[in-house]
């Protein structure tokens, strides 16, 4: 959870949490008259990187390629797989989407390019969050003129503040298992979240893989959680499990390390699950 992550920055949470018995220069000079020479036109190229973002038909892909990116969000995306992630929640211009403890807005910003200036995003942080970990960053990030469609919201998880029965996605992002370690009540989360959503609107989490079983101390001294522990406290404020998805699945990581460990960092081996808020 965090952008600068909040994965990244949870290292800094953890020696805290021990003591709660937790886990443009100048512009350029003007270059002198050059001689008018007739030259033959050229074919434009086709266009990569940033520049493909002016001419894709792909909204998703316009957000990721979007020239106003930071080039610290761009080394994340190999990892992350922004484009298939957006894509499994059902992304699409025009649909009002929040993300809980959004942090510095890795995803809110591409979510906000995504969904267009017809849709609307919401990033929320709670009051802890803000503070600690995603300001200035958020909010110089919001300043881009292509992100007035973000709403910033500082409200706690149990009542994130969201408009009622007006969203069609909710996403929270490697940040579920932190619930534990901040004590918030989850069903007072979920069922926020139940409300806020449209009929049929869509409840989406992404974690870090614990060993199965693992109980709520190794949650709060590994930042992992067991998935079936996700799915049981989401199943019963009232979602349906609408599918999952193992895109960010990695085989090699060591659930018994912390994902702050150097040798799983970054890599860490993730699920991804859909719920749904029934018609």
């Amino acid at each position: 959870m965090r952008q600068p992550e909040l994965s990244t920055v949870r290292a800094a949470w953890v020696s805290s949490l021990v003591l709660l018995g937790a886990c443009g220069g100048g512009r350029a000079s003007e270059p002198p008259p050059a001689e008018v020479r007739r030259v033959e036109p050229v074919p434009p190229a086709e266009p990569t990187g940033s520049a493909r973002a002016a001419v894709s038909s792909d909204p998703l892909q316009a957000s990721i390629d979007a020239a106003g990116r930071r080039e610290e969000d761009r080394a994340r995306d190999g990892n992350r797989k922004p484009y298939e992630t957006m894509r499994f929640f059902g992304i699409a211009p025009g649909l009002k989407v929040a993300e809980l403890l959004t942090a510095g807005g890795y995803y809110a910003e591409l979510l906000a390019r995504a969904v267009g200036p017809g849709g609307h995003v919401y990033a929320q942080n709670n009051s802890y969050v803000s503070q600690k970990f995603a300001e200035p960053e958020l909010s110089e990030r919001l300043q881009q003129p292509d992100l007035g469609n973000v709403t910033h919201l500082v409200s706690e998880l149990e009542d994130p503040k969201l408009p009622e029965g007006e969203l069609d996605v909710v996403l929270l992002i490697l940040g579920y298992h932190d619930t534990y370690w901040m004590r918030t009540d989850r069903a007072a989360m979920n069922a926020a979240v139940f409300a806020a959503l449209k009929p049929g609107g869509v409840f989406g989490v992404i974690d870090h893989h614990s060993a199965p079983g693992a109980r709520a101390t190794q949650v709060v001294n590994l930042h992992r959680i067991d998935e079936k522990l996700v799915k049981r406290e989401i199943l019963d404020a009232g979602f349906q499990l609408d599918d999952e998805s193992d895109l960010l699945r990695n085989a090699d990581d060591d659930h018994t390390k912390t994902v702050f460990d150097r040798q799983v960092r970054g890599k860490t081996d993730q699920f991804m699950l859909r719920f749904r808020k029934p018609k």
